[in-house]
């Protein structure tokens, strides 16, 4: 089982949420691995792979030291369309599926955390949203409780019903706390949307406090 991770807008918590979902699925009894399909901003092994492996208290896996959990690592922090076009990479979009084949053959759920939200080119004319439906994925949407993220929302799952992007759950993030009449208001008001439009999507509660440093 696959799902792809993504989320309303970048810095709301998608690493962690990720890591979150694996720790909650492996609580389950199956066996979960991460992917970053693209890494900007960094050298060496993907950070967002070294965050997932923190939190989850495992160590770098063999997947991690041979690329399969991320193939591209690119040192500009930018959209992955442009991160690559200054580095003279050309992302081979068959390999990065195949290498969630792979990881699928090992473990019982794959979960792909993409970069920033769902129409981030990947490239010129290919999109995070292409990618997801061409793979047919089922998508995980993390949606922060800060003022402003109901209309996030909404527009992104209005865009997946447009596409016909199956989604299969909402990780709601509600550190840091946004005042509490918003929380509510925007955990009731997706709830509900969800259930009218994606019965059976799952809505999942993420209160992960980072350790200080």
């Amino acid at each position: 089982m696959k799902y792809f991770v993504s989320g309303t807008d970048t810095n709301i918590g998608k690493t962690v949420a990720v890591a979150w979902l694996a720790k909650k699925f492996a609580s389950e009894g199956r066996k979960v691995v991460t992917q970053k399909l693209i890494q900007t901003g960094c050298e060496g092994i993907s950070e967002d792979i070294l965050a997932h492996r923190k939190i989850t208290d495992s160590g770098l896996l063999p997947e991690d030291e041979n690329r399969t959990t991320c193939r591209y690592v690119l040192k500009f922090p930018a959209s992955p369309h442009l991160a690559c076009e200054m580095e003279g990479v050309e992302i081979d979009l068959e390999q990065l599926a195949k290498d969630a084949a792979t990881l699928e053959g090992g473990y019982d759920v794959v979960l792909i955390e993409g970069a920033g939200g769902l129409l981030v080119p990947l490239k010129k004319d290919f999109s995070t949203a292409d990618y997801i439906v061409k793979n047919g994925i089922g998508l995980v949407l993390v949606v922060p409780s800060r003022l402003g993220s109901l209309n996030h929302a909404l527009l992104s799952l209005e865009y997946c019903r447009a596409r016909g992007i199956n989604l299969a759950g909402i990780v709601y993030n509600t550190y840091p706390a946004a005042p509490k009449e918003i929380e509510d208001s925007t955990r009731e008001y997706i709830k509900d949307y969800i259930s009218k439009n994606f019965p059976g999507a799952e809505f999942w509660e993420m209160n992960f406090v980072p350790e200080a440093k």
